[in-house]
């Protein structure tokens, strides 16, 4: 088991914080050793001040055959919202290539897309291919495919630079869940997530195999805590004192040892 120091990367908007990422450009060198390798998720906090721009991100097919790289299905969960937060989730109807595209040329995208009231605990599942912003006053976990492959379709005419024709070519215009608060387990081809509740002193355990890869570690992140501490079975000297927003990469063969009161996010690997 490893506690994962993040990499923080300020942004005009706020910040972004890399929490567990093996992703080339922001790579954990002790995650990378301790998984074996490239591990297929990227884990983030987000704290948006101010509202991003309108984002699309493309699929596996797309994103292999011309950016030489993974798409990128993500998901956000809430962890503080301010009392107007609200972000871009999809669009408000349907829309050819060609509105689209003029909507952006004037300037006026905002009339075609979707914005959806979020409050704290909230979640939102974005698959590739789905219009997406995030509106200040958010701070978001988010949990993606280890990719970092944007494109910017609109900036509420701030200037900056856009993608609009790749960023058209992958909006795929599909039923967007209903914005709800995280029902406790979720799953999708890429990852699955379970929120759990620790009160009393119990064990966590990532069963060993005989061929290891990445894909095996688990990712524990302390969504809350209250004199909260996690130790690895095998060092119980090295006990942690766990934070609210620490992340823990616990890895095959491995129990931790959880005590105290926590809500813990737990985040795996779905592989086929």
């Amino acid at each position: 088991m490893i506690r994962l120091n993040p990499i923080e990367c300020k942004k005009i908007w706020g910040y972004e914080r890399w929490i567990a990422s093996t992703y080339r450009t922001g790579c954990q060198k002790e995650f990378f050793d301790a998984a074996g390798g490239d591990y297929p998720l990227l884990v983030k906090i987000i704290q948006a001040d101010e509202t991003l721009s309108v984002q699309v991100h493309p699929d596996d097919a797309y994103a292999e055959k011309f950016e030489g790289g993974r798409g990128k299905t993500e998901c956000w969960y809430v962890l503080d919202a301010a009392p107007d937060a609200k972000l871009v989730y999809g669009l408000n109807g349907s829309y050819s290539k060609e509105e689209l595209a003029a909507a952006i040329a004037k300037g006026t995208l905002e009339s075609c897309l979707n914005f959806v009231p979020v409050k704290k605990n909230d979640f939102i599942f974005i698959p590739a291919g789905t219009v997406h912003a995030i509106g200040g006053g958010l701070r978001l976990l988010e949990i993606q495919q280890s990719s970092d492959i944007t494109y910017r379709l609109y900036d509420w005419n701030r200037g900056r630079e856009l993608h609009v024709n790749k960023g058209l070519s992958v909006i795929q215009q599909k039923k967007i869940q209903n914005v709800l608060p995280f029902p406790g387990t979720f799953s999708c081809p890429y990852f699955s997530l379970r929120l759990f509740a620790v009160s009393e002193t119990e064990s966590y355990s990532v069963p060993e195999k005989n061929i290891s890869s990445p894909c095996d570690a688990v990712l524990l992140f302390v969504v809350d805590a209250q004199n909260f501490r996690i130790k690895s079975e095998s060092l119980p000297e090295q006990t942690v004192l766990a934070q609210k927003e620490d992340i823990f990469a616990v890895l095959p063969g491995d129990t931790a040892v959880l005590s105290g009161e926590a809500v813990i996010m737990e985040c795996r690997v779905k592989t086929a």
